[in-house]
């Protein structure tokens, strides 16, 4: 294998693609990342046996061929090089290294064969669909800060991403609908039902691939490839293709925890909400973080007790007709659904103290947040 390749377009791959890769593993060639030459493209492929990243960039290639080299080290080594620089990649078979050479520096590293490479993508996807990476985005934002990070209840330990039909009575359509919960917080957010989505099985995707593909997607304009079996789940954003396998198991019934009997409702003008209960919160005990919310005629009083650190009160304007109520939240939890509220306006539909309260956007019906209250 020879070939040469600008260090830019080089980088920017092996920055895709690394972060797959564990540092630590009991198995070599996992360390490695596997280049693969032909024709006028360099590919480069890394897992981790749960999620794979494959790339493909142009490149000069003078001889194909495929080799893995020390993942880590490869990237450590290239983002070292002199911008602009055109890098030289050889292989030589017989002494089983990889040179690197740009200008006057030269670098061989230790290979491990292409052949033993595992291969995650093998494997008909029985549905694909495209999204709009701007959407896709958007799913992710408002739904992952409630995944679950305990292990011992692995399949709240991603994002279910299913088939459903949103909207009330006869206005139900077929939409894509993404959820996470952690059993104190639900996040539900839907967008129209891409064409090819129809009948595709319910999955949950893992919170490392989540991240993952956050990642990947953030500086995307394009439109996101999907292909969905019932054991794996791929993504192509332009030349970047992620495939992982699912979480094996079945999704909690959700819709059991959406109250749909709140009749009590408060609505608040958001930006001047998050304030006062990051402002009242910044006493709380680090172990409760709880804050009181006093709601009654046009007003809401929140308020936090710590015997050990001291109290704090603030009064905030809101709409508000019902009965009086007072309710407990963790602090924490409040400002992380109210972050992902994208109006001016906050709707709080409530109904006792012990019973779970959602949360919308006034003016959004695409997302509903589900928030269990505390005892303060």
């Amino acid at each position: 294998m020879r070939l040469v390749i600008e260090r830019g377009e080089l980088l920017r791959a092996l920055g895709h693609v690394t972060s797959v890769v564990e540092r630590r593993t009991t198995i070599p060639i996992l360390s490695n990342v596997m280049l693969k030459a032909a024709g006028h493209v360099l590919e480069f492929k890394a897992t981790d046996l749960e999620r794979e990243v494959i790339e493909a960039v142009p490149a000069e290639v003078g001889q194909p061929g495929a080799v893995t080299v020390p993942a880590h080290m490869l990237h450590d080594i290239v983002r070292k090089l002199p911008d602009g620089a055109e890098v030289e990649i050889k292989r030589d078979a017989e002494k089983e290294r990889l040179s690197i050479t740009a200008g006057q520096a030269r670098f061989s590293l230790q290979t491990l064969s292409a052949e033993d490479f595992p291969d995650l993508a093998a494997g008909e996807m029985t549905h694909e669909f495209e999204v709009a990476a701007a959407y896709l985005k958007r799913l992710i934002d408002k739904t992952r800060f409630a995944i679950s990070t305990e292990e011992t209840r692995y399949c709240l330990n991603g994002i279910y991403l299913h088939m459903a039909q949103g909207g009330n009575g006869p206005a139900r359509h077929p939409v894509l609908r993404a959820v996470a919960t952690d059993g104190h917080r639900l996040a539900q957010v839907e967008l129209p039902l891409p064409a090819g989505a129809e009948g595709m099985p319910g999955v949950i995707v893992p919170r490392k691939t989540v991240h993952e593909l956050h990642r990947l997607i953030e500086n995307s304009a394009s439109a996101v490839k999907v292909g969905v079996s019932q054991a794996k789940i791929r993504f192509e954003i332009g030349t970047v293709t992620l495939t992982s396998k699912l979480i094996d198991g079945t999704f909690p019934d959700y819709g059991r925890v959406i109250p749909q009997g709140n009749d009590k409702s408060m609505k608040v003008t958001n930006a001047e909400f998050m304030s006062a209960v990051d402002r009242v919160s910044t006493i709380a005990s680090e172990r409760g973080r709880a804050v009181k919310l006093n709601i009654g005629p046009d007003k809401l009083i929140l308020s936090v007790n710590n015997p050990e650190g001291g109290s704090a009160t603030e009064e905030i304007g809101v709409e508000y007709s019902s009965s009086p109520l007072e309710i407990g939240f963790n602090a924490r939890y409040l400002l992380d659904i109210a972050g992902q509220l994208e109006g001016e306006e906050a709707r709080f539909m409530l109904a006792d103290p012990g019973s779970p309260t959602m949360v919308k956007d006034a003016s959004d019906d695409s997302a509903l947040y589900v928030l269990m209250p505390m005892r303060v």
